[in-house]
């Protein structure tokens, strides 16, 4: 069996057999911390905050964090690590790089540089318990990366000297040059008159004299190995003696089977010439070997890791493997796919029942990969989702423990805030991933990602999805099986137009038409060109109608079109999301179109009010029984949610009026509050973009998250049976 197998089969592994049967230590995220709750009272809650690097006290009940937009370093009280709690904040007078626990200590590195041309830095000492400052060193250049020896006899602290990258086209060198700083610590407290300035020119072929260190790490032999990621170059210095015993070129990997162009869909039969590694993270492994996450920066990138013998010969090489697995999960993004694809950039090692792991966090996949080390092949056990963009991370053994730091912090867009994220290994299920895509007849990952709607195929289990505008060059409807856990897809269909992949179309609905194909809904965007449509499909995904809408409706359009379509008495439903310009407040229209007459006609569903600078509207529209099901939601996400719920109205009050004309408006009841469901589902923040609703004939409802195809997004997909709706519709009548 192949390893790439071997870890596809783990990855999709059935249910089916009782749990405990196969019941084996897990890791599982149960908590996510907003960094914002650490911003000190009477700050602006829109202030920019990130966590990008993060340590944890030696009882591991404290984590600390670099916060670089913030200019401080950020405390999470975990002593209940399935509530973590603020504990409060530091200013410093300059930019937090990177942060090592020694003691009852911490130390930041903290740039203070005037400009790139004019490189500082300090090493500043943090009391832990009274989190307050304490001794400084000046560094004497620009810090990235520290770390602490394990017999915290003394901390290294890469001297980087960043690039300006608008000078020269970021061409190297730069002066000037970076290089190891070496400082013996007393008590956790560094001793400044021992630092210690060690030289790192004249190793590489790339850029000799400006080496930009990146990443340092020290094993128990007090070795500090580190990354020279523009020069493409891995060093090793003697703690003791300060001096560069091995140095190595990181060569360079050709990739095969990846997706290789943005161009809005996902095809995994690309190639990638050979560039060079370029690592950041560097980490020690047992036996001397060092693990390199490939994330590039100038020229390189090669969108996995390496594992190093010390003397630079590749013991493993982990190639397009771990991208395309990614991609199995939903979470590959087709944004950077020109560029350095899911970017893996940091790394964590630990111990853990025995056994050691390591973890390889992909910054633009925004993923955890969990690595079993065998010394040889490492297996690859688990993926676990993060926050957007996973800079750090940090593992705690002795409580069985993983936490990362997720730097993003989209809030002025709306988005997600930057996040802490934990982990705890124990026995029991994956919570994660959800739903997952099989290969493709020629052995390639089926891409998916932004699933906009989802319909019941008519049995228990089965499903149709369908992705929206994200991959606008490659629509299709998924086939999904949902008898296992997670649920897979297993099959796609194009959608086609004259033979083509269809253009200017954003699926955001789907119901199969009880003979073999499929209605569409299109969600029109006037600005740029696409058509508000109802879009009929063989079983072949081929377009055999296209059902624009009448001109009288689209002089009132706007950009927030139909989310969802059913078929109820005859006619084509679909669920406009919002109000458009001719519609009451807080009311938006169900259009009916007859298929047999080309007749259209309307209702107005009663949206509940928005707070201030938010929307609700309507995200899915299915039917059963007697009933049309709706998702209603707000576009919040995280704390700021307040409404993700099913919805139904009687279809003996679907009676549409004739547009033009006074509409009559529907009555709503609720059927099930989501929010809940969206946080203990793998204890993540909530996802704003609940699209999908599927209810079986039995009255199963399973539900389904758009991930946005991973643009500023985690790239979380949740599909989740949520129960039936027999039982909410008898808990209503109650």
């Amino acid at each position: 069996m192949s390893p790439r197998l071997a870890v596809t089969l783990t990855l999709l592994a059935s249910t089916a057999l009782p749990a405990a049967a196969f019941a084996q230590p897990v890791f599982n995220r149960v908590a996510s911390f907003s960094v914002a709750r650490n911003l000190p009272a009477g700050a602006d809650e829109k202030t920019a905050t990130s966590a990008e690097i993060v340590t944890a006290s030696e009882d591991g009940n404290t984590l600390v964090y670099s916060d670089s937009p913030h200019g401080g370093i950020g405390f999470v009280d975990i002593a209940d690590a399935h509530a973590p709690k603020a504990g409060g904040y530091l200013k410093l007078e300059g930019e937090p790089t990177s942060v090592a626990v020694a003691g009852g200590q911490v130390l930041v590195a903290l740039n203070t540089s005037k400009s790139k041309a004019e490189p500082s830095g300090q090493l500043v000492t943090v009391d832990i318990k009274g989190k307050t400052a304490g001794a400084t060193c000046d560094l004497g250049g620009q810090p990235d990366s520290v770390a602490v020896s394990p017999d915290r006899s003394f901390a290294a602290i890469a001297i980087e000297n960043e690039r300006d990258e608008t000078v020269n086209d970021g061409a190297l060198p730069q002066m000037p040059a970076g290089f190891l700083a070496l400082v013996a610590l007393k008590d956790g407290a560094p001793d400044c008159s021992t630092l210690r300035r060690v030289e790192l020119t004249g190793l590489t072929e790339i850029g000799p004299e400006d080496p930009e260190p990146e990443f340092v790490d020290i094993n128990d032999r007090n070795e500090v190995v580190v990354s020279l990621q523009e020069n493409n170059h891995i060093a090793i210095v003697d703690g003791a003696s300060g001096k560069v015993t091995a140095h190595f070129s990181a060569g360079s990997v050709a990739l095969d089977g990846v997706d290789a162009e943005k161009d809005g869909k996902l095809d995994f039969t690309g190639k990638v010439e050979a560039r060079p590694r370029e690592p950041d993270a560097v980490k020690w492994l047992k036996d001397g070997r060092i693990a390199a996450a490939d994330e590039g920066d100038w020229k390189g990138g090669t969108r996995g890791f390496t594992i190093f013998n010390r003397d630079g010969t590749v013991a493993y090489e982990s190639g397009a493997s771990l991208e395309r697995e990614v991609a199995r999960l939903g979470h590959f993004p087709d944004k950077r796919a020109d560029k350095k694809g899911i970017e893996p950039e940091g790394l964590a090692t630990g111990s853990f029942g025995g056994e050691s792991f390591f973890f390889v966090l992909a910054e633009r996949a925004s993923v955890v990969a969990v690595y079993r080390d065998t010394g040889a092949e490492p297996e690859l056990t688990q993926i676990l989702p993060s926050g957007i963009s996973p800079e750090g991370a940090v593992a705690i053994p002795q409580r069985n423990l993983l936490v990362t730091a997720n730097e993003a912090d989209l809030g002025e867009k709306g988005g997600a805030r930057s996040h802490v994220m934990i982990y705890e290994r124990a026995e029991g299920e994956k919570a994660y991933p959800t739903i997952v895509s099989a290969d493709d007849k020629s052995g390639n990952p089926i891409g998916f990602g932004a699933l906009s709607s989802l319909a019941s195929a008519g049995e228990p289990n089965r499903f149709y999805a369908v992705s929206d505008s994200v991959y606008g060059k490659m629509p299709r409807i998924y086939a999904v099986d949902a008898a296992t856990k997670p649920a897979r897809i297993v099959s796609v269909i194009d959608v086609t137009r004259d033979g083509k992949p269809a253009t200017k179309l954003d699926l955001e609905g789907i119901t199969p038409d009880g003979k073999g194909g499929f209605w569409l809904a299109s969600e029109g965007n006037p600005e740029k060109e696409v058509p508000h449509a109802l879009v009929h499909v063989d079983g072949k995904g081929a377009i055999e109608e296209e059902v624009t809408f009448p001109e009288g409706l689209l002089a009132s359009q706007t950009r927030f079109g139909a989310e969802g379509v059913a078929l109820a008495g005859g006619k084509i439903w679909l669920a406009i999301q919002r109000p458009w310009k001719d519609d009451p407040k807080n009311e938006t229209k169900l259009l009916a179109y007859d298929p047999a007459t080309k007749e259209w006609g309307a209702v107005l569903y009663p949206l509940d009010p928005a707070k201030d600078g938010a929307w609700n509207g309507l995200s899915e529209m299915t039917v059963h029984g007697d009933h049309a099901y709706f998702i209603e939601r707000d576009n919040q996400i995280g704390d700021k949610a307040e409404l993700k719920a099913i919805t139904r109205v009687k279809l003996s009050e679907l009676k549409p009026a004739p547009l033009g004309g006074t509409l009559p408006v529907v009555t709503k009841e609720k059927v099930r509050d989501l929010l809940p469901l969206l946080t203990e589902a793998t204890h993540g923040y909530v996802v704003d973009k609940v699209e999908g609703l599927a209810i079986d004939d039995k009255g199963e409802m399973t539900i389904v998250t758009d991930n946005d195809g991973v643009d500023d997004s985690s790239g979380e997909t949740l599909f989740l049976k949520i129960g039936n709706v027999t039982e909410k519709a008898a808990s209503l009548a109650k």
